[in-house]
């Protein structure tokens, strides 16, 4: 039997919600966008900025960026 699969929402303010499936697809997306391959991606850090409506993150310890998360 498969453990359930958690769903991690962030919230914020009165209209402010994401998923974070959403926001690390969103990363994913920008990734490939870029010229990458999403199969190049050996790490991804992300940190959630609520009061800054962002999402910021690190693939492979090199490349940073920043997405929207509302």
């Amino acid at each position: 039997k498969e453990p359930a699969q958690a769903e991690v929402y962030v919230q914020y303010g009165p209209n402010g919600e994401a998923s974070v499936a959403d926001v690390v697809e969103r990363i994913k997306n920008e990734y490939v966008a870029q010229g990458h391959r999403v199969s190049s991606i050996k790490s991804l850090k992300v940190y959630v900025k609520p009061e800054e409506r962002s999402a910021y993150y690190v693939i492979n310890e090199k490349t940073q960026g920043r997405v929207d998360l509302f």
